[in-house]
């Protein structure tokens, strides 16, 4: 089995930084895209960053230029560093990757994390 541990999360003043990490651990072929979500109290999930096999980047435009994701391969690790917040971007934060457990399996499972909650005050 596969399991995606988040860590990092916290309460932090306006214009602070938190940097989140997500280990994936378990029975681990390959794990190709990996991202961050987010969800805020009555609102939708929403994709905040996303990072290829190949470290290619995307932000949704409220995050460009405050948060940066990244990863190490060796590790199974995904980062979210996070500067500049705001009070909008207090929500539960979520990582999620795409995983081949075997070598002989072409398929793809789709994993989550359990979540940490950032809150950002004003």
């Amino acid at each position: 089995q596969v399991q995606l541990v988040e860590s990092g999360g916290g309460l932090v003043q306006a214009g602070g930084s938190l940097r989140l990490s997500c280990a994936a651990s378990g029975t681990i072929f390959r794990i190709n895209a990996m991202r961050w979500y987010r969800q805020a109290p009555g609102k939708q999930r929403e994709l905040v960053a996303a990072i290829t096999s190949g470290s290619s980047t995307d932000y949704v435009d409220s995050v460009k230029g405050r948060f940066t994701i990244s990863r190490d391969n060796a590790k199974n690790t995904v980062y979210l560093q996070m500067n500049s917040l705001k009070p909008e971007d207090t929500a539960v934060y979520y990582c999620n990757a795409a995983i081949r457990t075997a070598m002989v399996s072409m398929v793809w499972y789709d994993y989550w994390g359990q979540g940490t909650q950032v809150t950002v005050s004003s």
